[in-house]
C-alpha cells in the first residue's frame, strides 16, 4: 500500500512541475516565469502586512 502511495505522489509531482514549466502558446512564458517577475511585488506587499501587523499590535498593546 505504501508503494502505490509513494507512486501517486510522484506521478502528481511530476505533473505539476510539467504543468508549472510549461510554456503558454499566447506569450511564450510559463507560471513560474510569471512568478519570478511578480515576486518582489510579493514580497513588498507581505512586508507591508507585516508591518501592520506589527503597528496594530503595539497600539492594542499600548492600551493595556
Amino acid at each position: 500500500m505504501s508503494l502505490l502511495k509513494y507512486a501517486i505522489l510522484g506521478a502528481a509531482a511530476v505533473y505539476g512541475f510539467k504543468y508549472a514549466t510549461k510554456k503558454r502558446e499566447t506569450d511564450g512564458k510559463s507560471l513560474v516565469d510569471d512568478f519570478k517577475e511578480n515576486a518582489p511585488d510579493f514580497i513588498n506587499k507581505a512586508k507591508e502586512y507585516g508591518n501592520k501587523v506589527k503597528n496594530d499590535y503595539t497600539q492594542t498593546s499600548d492600551l493595556y
